[in-house]
Formats: C-alpha cells, structure tokens, sequence
C-alpha cells in the first residue's frame, strides 16, 4: 500500500479532515532507528501525526513536534516538510513498557510528565513560532488534538493507529486528524464525533481500505469533497555541509583538540543513521573557516 495524505473538506466548509497511511514510512524509520516493539508503535503513531500536521502546511513550511517526557523513551522527535516528507527519531529506541491491560504501553513508555512542543517555520526567513502544552494522557494522537485545540484555538479530534507483524516490524500504520472551522454546523460536528466514537481499530481500517476508507468513515453521512491526495515518504534533511557548520558552533580550541586527539571525527546522523567522517585536513578547514 502506497503512503499517502487524502484531504477532504464537507461540503457546507465547515469541517476538513486528513487522513493518511504511512505503513511503509514508519517501517522505514524504525527499522534504522532500531527500535523496541511498544517504541516502534510509538514512533510510528508519531510519525502518522506528522505527516497530518505536515499536510495542513503552505508550500515551503515545515512542521516539527517534540514529545519529550519523563519515561525511558525520553523524547520523539518528528519533522514534516509542506511536499509530504516526514522524518522521526526516539531519544532511547531500545526503551520498552509492559502492556497495560491488554494494550501498547505508548504513555508508560513516553512517561506521562512532560511537554508537547510544536515548532512552525512559515519559510520566511523569521524565527520559527513555537507553541508548548502539558503532555496529557501521553497518547500521541490525544496530545496532538489538545495542543491543537488548546494551543492554536482550533477544535481538534485526532486518531493514530500502528500494527506490527509477526516480526515485529511496522506492518500498518496512520491515522486522521479533524478540525471544526469557524461557523461549522453543530449538527454535522455531532455526527462526525459520533462517527469518530464508533471506528473499529484504525489499523484495522487502514490496512482494509486505505485512509479514503477511513475518510469515507468519519464522515458517515456529512457531504464531503475529497480536495487532494498526495505521497508521504521519508527524506532526511542531513548533508556534509550541515555536519561542517555544525563542527563550526564548537569554536576553535574544541576544534583544535579533536583535531590534535582524535585526528578527526565522525559524526552520525540522528534520522537517517548516515556516518559523515571529517579527517585531520577537513577539521583544519573548519578552524580556519571558524576564525573568518
């Protein structure tokens, strides 16, 4: 199943909805993250969250969410372009929680003290506006719909699903986000809540139909006009030019030492894992660069 973003709007404008699969993304992202069973469904509920949030952006912006809490996986980190990229890490991939009651232990893993934090860069060349909430249940999805509603003054519902296989990689995944816009009807909100209330496991859904059955689905009756679908895939942001600049934030005596002691560095990419190494003579070029 192809990954892919379905917007949609009803058809008196008062409600629009994404819905997306992102399967073989968070499969992607996991696999090079390494990560834990109950931190892939984590991960990849994060990863579905993005890539809503990601859809609701003008060409050019990005969208970054931060769920940092007091349990062993420390933090999420997701990132989502305007073109339908999405990338994501965990703070402490190998991290696992023992089931609560029959279900993934998502918020025993993340902890349930901490924050959200939404950073929005517009691509204007400003500083990017950033938004933070209290984490309040530690389920990705409830935590994106209470910033959004809380945060950004937008009535939100939001649901994300994932499923492993019998090998433990991600085999499903993604999820829907709804908003209520000014002058929304409160009749066809009521359904759409109702609709929302009776959904049988998302992953479920998904792997059926696709997120136009999900869409289809949470809509129930409420006219509807599907606006766009487009893909969603992984592509990290790394380069040999970005490690450099980063080496230059040390200054010239850190980078002096690592040149003297190490003869050199590495330096691994959080996302992609991708290893960058700088010898002597290019650790050299950034003291000379940093002293300019």
């Amino acid at each position: 199943m192809n990954d892919r973003i379905v917007r949609a709007l009803s058809t008196a404008g008062g409600i629009r909805a994404v819905t997306c699969s992102a399967g073989v993304l968070a499969r992607e992202i996991c696999a090079l993250q390494q990560t834990s069973p109950t931190a892939g469904i984590a991960l990849g509920r994060g990863l579905a969250g993005g890539a809503l949030m990601g859809a609701l952006l003008k060409p050019g912006q990005r969208v970054g969410l931060k769920f940092e809490g007091n349990g062993p996986l420390g933090k999420l980190l997701i990132e989502a372009d305007s073109d339908g990229a999405v990338r994501g890490r965990a703070g402490n991939p190998a991290a696992e929680a023992a089931p609560l009651e029959g279900r993934w232990n998502v918020p025993g893993l993340l902890g349930r003290a901490g924050f959200l934090t939404v950073t929005r860069d517009l691509g204007l060349g400003g500083e990017p506006y950033h938004g933070m909430v209290q984490l309040r249940s530690s389920e990705i999805g409830d935590d994106l719909a209470y910033y959004l509603t809380d945060s950004e003054q937008i009535p939100s519902a939001v649901g994300l699903g994932a499923a492993l296989d019998d090998g433990g990689e991600v085999s499903v995944c993604g999820g829907f986000l709804v908003q209520a816009l000014p002058g929304a009807d409160e009749t066809e909100i009521e359904t759409i809540m109702g609709q929302i209330g009776s959904l049988p496991p998302l992953s479920e859904l998904i792997r059926a139909g696709g997120p136009e059955a999900l869409m289809a689905r949470i809509f129930g009756t409420v006219a509807y006009t599907l606006l766009e679908t487009h893909a969603i895939f992984f592509r990290c942001g790394c380069s040999r030019e970005k490690v450099e600049a980063a080496l230059l934030s040390l200054g010239p005596d850190e980078l002096d030492d690592i040149r003297r002691r190490k003869k050199g560095a590495e330096v691994r990419c959080e996302f992609c894992r991708r290893a960058y190494h700088l010898d002597a003579a290019d650790i050299e070029k950034a003291i000379l660069n940093s002293e300019l």
